[in-house]
This record gives structure tokens, sequence and C-alpha cells, in this order.
């Protein structure tokens, strides 16, 4: 019998770590070991058990108090020791509607371990294309129909034939691994959980443009990726597969990891490389392309950590098998980040064609709430906020740039209907300014005097025309920014006031945030038929805006009320209303 704990980040934050020393306390002489995430992040911490027969036990929600309970079931096998914490049916229904390719290794073999990825059929792979031609290999890829799963969606193929055509000796593999959406964990989970795929699949794509140094930019808000990531790296250079000579081959290649500083404008890469050469983050003139003029002004080839993740998987199987999967101009999966207020959180990976609606109300289950679905934004800051009224869009390059979002790296906010639209582009107008690198003028100031508007509109202050002016700006911004960071920031602005242009007027009109969202417009009253005289919502009144007798009707005074809603929520005879 054998234990495996999920440990990636998303684990250890719910309590992973206290669960692994519990169970070695507890005296459990079974293996245990430990492995990464496997999407199903709502549930963690997550313990398998396997038997002998290597048939799974999944348990969920375990905590450090559970040990002894798990221990009696390792002892006896009998289930009725952990029966409260096995899984239910949710985890098949989530896994079993998905197509895993990026994530296959995900949350099943050790990280830690090369012998583990080996035994997955690891570095096959790069066998495989090392008895190819680069020419070959890169014909492979051109089949497969992979796009770039950073944001851009450019053909990987291009792109690694025109560094590969490129005159010069010294070339360089980049991988972006600097993911910076908010609600993004796509690239953190796969280097976590199965950093051996990502180095495979670099390593063909440096033997397939001619490069011998590899390097990855990952941020240094993930430290538990860059260790495992390090570790994976040594482990491959003690079996001689990075280094000189790989398999015999005569190619060979080197691994350089950079710990970026956490500037999402470095995403972009063009700015990405002026970091990695110890420059300000800020992208360059376009052309030269990377692939003629990159790190170090050689040769270079960028791409995300996902494009990677497919790649070994391509070779092994074939192109074809990766066309056959998604729509005719996006061909096979794509990994979603689904955060917000969805029931099961966690990673997707799906094939393209695939549904709003079936991402997140089949695979998802819905909301989390018993409030209605409202919005969805696609792409993080650079994406857009898609409405209920689309949910059957199709998730492929075309079909979400017709609503005005973008597919971006695969973030996924689910939004439902006590989520303020003016309030959400705010948002992400604020994270764009923040952002922003400041060496083009549309973006720099362009950003700051929408966020500067978009304030005045949620505190009560905006004025007639201001939705205009918006937009003048969006489109101002789009057309001069020099880098896509600021060419798209103007998106969630932009689809908002597209669907919900309702909420904006109710703001500037009205002076009503319609979602009861924007505390500068709203007001909460105590309705005085209802009031029993509790005190409770006196005694959690921070600022002691509420006064009354025990038993008797309370009052709020408006003046005092700091709008925190707390009265709001401890109020257990609906006394009190948010207008």
């Amino acid at each position: 019998m054998r234990i495996v704990i999920g440990q990636g980040s998303c684990g250890i934050a719910a309590g992973a770590e206290k669960v692994r020393k519990a169970l070695q306390n507890a005296g459990i002489t079974a293996d245990i070991s430990v492995t990464g995430c496997i999407g199903m992040c709502w549930l963690e911490p997550i313990v398998d058990i396997y038997d002998d027969e290597n048939k799974l036990t999944r348990l969920v929600k375990v905590s450090e108090n559970d040990a002894e309970a798990i221990a009696s079931f390792v002892d006896s096998g009998d289930i009725s020791s952990v029966e409260k914490l096995v899984v239910s049916d949710e985890d098949s229904e989530f896994l079993s509607k998905q197509t895993r390719i990026a994530l296959r290794n995900c949350g099943i073999i050790n990280p830690e371990k090369i012998d583990a990825y080996i035994e997955a059929d690891g570095y096959t792979a790069l066998k495989k294309a090392l008895s190819m031609t680069p020419e070959e290999v890169i014909d492979v890829i051109k089949t497969s129909g992979l796009a770039g799963r950073g944001g851009a969606g450019f053909p990987t193929w291009f792109k690694w034939n025109a560094a590969r055509q490129s005159a010069g000796e010294e070339k360089y593999l980049i991988c972006n691994a600097d993911e910076g959406d908010p609600g993004a964990f796509m690239d953190r989970a796969v280097i976590e959980s199965d950093p051996h795929n990502l180095i495979e699949g670099m390593l063909i794509g440096a033997y397939a443009i001619g490069a011998k140094h590899a390097v990855v930019y990952v941020r240094a808000e993930y430290p538990l990726a860059i260790k495992r990531l390090k570790n994976a790296i040594a482990q491959a250079e003690d079996k001689g597969i990075i280094g000189e000579n790989i398999f015999g081959s005569g190619f060979s290649c080197d691994f350089t990891i950079k710990a970026g500083a956490g500037a999402f404008v470095c995403g972009e890469e063009t700015a990405l490389i002026e970091s990695l050469e110890g420059h300000r983050g800020m992208p360059r003139l376009k052309p030269p392309f990377p692939a003629q003029s990159g790190f170090w002004r050689k040769p270079s080839n960028i791409n995300n950590v996902e494009t990677f993740a497919n790649v070994a998987w391509i070779i092994n199987n074939g192109g074809e098998a990766f066309a056959a999967m998604g729509t005719e101009g996006s061909k096979g999966t794509k990994v979603f980040a689904v955060t917000g207020k969805v029931k099961r959180s966690g990673l997707v990976e799906i094939p393209m064609g695939k549904t709003l609606r079936d991402v997140i109300f089949d695979i998802g289950g819905g909301m989390k709430t018993d409030k209605p679905f409202k919005a969805v934004q696609m792409g993080g800051p650079s994406g857009g906020c898609i409405p209920a009224s689309l949910i059957d869009t199709v998730i492929d390059y075309k079909a979400l740039g017709a609503t005005g979002a973008i597919m971006g790296s695969g973030g996924m906010v689910v939004m439902d209907e006590s989520t303020c639209m003016v309030g959400m582009a705010k948002f992400f107008l604020d994270f764009t300014a923040k952002e922003s690198c400041g060496k083009c003028i549309h973006c720099r100031i362009g950003t700051k005097r929408m966020l500067e508007m978009l304030e005045r509109i949620t505190n009560g202050e905006g004025k007639e025309g201001d939705i205009e002016l918006l937009e003048e700006l969006c489109y101002s911004i789009k057309d001069g920014a020099l880098c896509g960071l600021g060419q798209t920031a103007p998106n969630p602005v932009l689809t908002t006031i597209k669907y919900f242009r309702d909420e904006y007027e109710a703001h500037i009109k009205d002076k009503k945030c319609p979602a009861g969202e924007c505390s500068a417009l709203i007001e909460y009253k105590i309705i005085t038929e209802k009031c029993v005289g509790c005190t409770r919502c006196a005694k959690n009144c921070p600022v002691n805006a509420i006064s009354g007798t025990v038993k008797l009707p309370h009052v709020i005074d408006t003046d005092k009320c700091i709008k925190c809603g707390k009265c709001f929520q401890n109020c257990k005879f609906g006394a009190i209303v948010k207008e």
C-alpha cells in the first residue's frame, strides 16, 4: 500500500504539509510520497491511497486531525474509519469530462523524482525527436496546429522555423513562465507538478531551432515551482539528458533559470528579454523580432509553459492526433484556471470547441451561490467580460475574439449577480495602470486617466459623457500603445460598456450600484416592522453607528456608517436592507 499527498502550492496552502507530517507521526509504515496539483483545488488537501492492486481510494479535505483514522484504514483496510473523507463522484465528474495532455501527469506522478517521469514514458519523445531532423520535428509541430498558449495564439511551428532559419551559431530557447494574470495559475501548476515535461518540451524545441542554451524565466513568487524545476534540471543533468551529447546524438543543450521580479509587462517577449539581460523590463520595437535578434541580440525563440508542455505528447502521438482535437482554426486542448463564484475551482483542460457553459456548469459545477451567473472574465487584465447571454460561445481563438475578449493564457474568472461590472473593470484597470512600464505615453497616461474616471463613477461622481470619453480613450490606447499590455488594457472596459452599459448609466445618472457592491453608492437601512431589537447589529458595528433599546427597533446613523456591511451580514431577521 502507498500513500500520495497532493502538494502543489494550493494543497500546501490548504494544509497538506501538516497532513503529511501528521501521517508520518501516526506510525504508518506504508510509503508516503508527494505529487503535484491534480486540479481539484476546492477539495484540497487530497490524499490518494493505493492498495497492493493499485486500486485508488481518494480522501479529500483532509486535516491533520484525520491522521489516526487514516492510519487505521491503512492497517485494517476498513474504510469506515475514513468514510467521511472519501470523495463523492465530484472528482470523477470533474476529471472524466476533460482531455488532459499538458496536465496528463499532474497530480499523478512524483514531480521530485525523475524516475517517476521516465516510468510515465518520459523522455521517449526527446529520443524520438533526436532520431529525426530538426525540419521533420518542426513539420510535426506544424501538422499538429499547436498555437502559442501564452495568449497571442501564434503558430508555434512558424516561430520555431523562423529561429531555425536565422543565421548564427549561437541561439537561445526561452520559456516564458512569468505568469502574471490575477487568478491564473496554469503554468505554476505544470512546473510544480510535472517539471520534466517542461524540460523535455524545451529540449525538443531547442533541437528544432538549433539552440544550445535554454532559459526558463519564472516569476520569483513561485518558490516551489523554482525549487522543483531546479531539482528536475539537476536530475536530468545527472542522467545526461541535459548537457553535452544528449543520448549520443551530438546535440548539446544547457539549462538556466532566471527568477523575475513580478513585472506583468515582462510577459511580453521583448520586455522579458530586456529583463533577462539585466535591464528594466520594457518592450522593444519590432521588427526585428526575437527570431532574428533576441536575447543578447542572438536568434531566440520564446514560448510559454503550456505550449512546451504539449510538445512531447505531440511528438510521441503524432501531429495528426493533436490536430484531430479542437476546431478548424484552434487545434488541440487548452488549460484554464477556473476561479471566482464557481463550485469547482481549479485547473481544467478541454479540447478547443467546447463551450463556456461546458466548462463553467458541466465541469465547474455551476455557481457557488444561489445567485445567477452574470459574466466570465476571459484572458485576465488583457481579456474581456463575456455576459451570461453568450454562455454558449465556443472556446476557440476566433469565437472568443468576436465577443471582445481573448483566450489569453487561460484565466477564467466567474462572476454572479453580486458582482459590479464597473467595479470589475476598475479592478483590472488598476492592475494594468500599475503594471505599465511607462515607456509609451498612451499606456502610461491613458490607463491612469481611465482609472481615474472609473474611480469617479464608482464613487458616485460620474457625469454625462463619461462613457463616451472612456470609449474614446480605449480606442486611442489600443491604437497607440507600443506593446500588447497597452493594446489590450482597455478590453475589460470596452466589453463591460458593451454588455453592461446600463450599469454604467445607473452609476452615473441614478448614483446607484445595481449589484450593491460600490460602498459609496449604497445605504443600509433598518426596516422597523422586522427589527426585534436583538442588538446583534449594534454589537457588530465597528463604529457604533447603530443605536436602540433591547427588544425595540434600532436605527442606523448614516453619517457615522462606514458601509462595512457587518450589520447586514449578521441580521437573522432580514430587518436590514441594502439600497
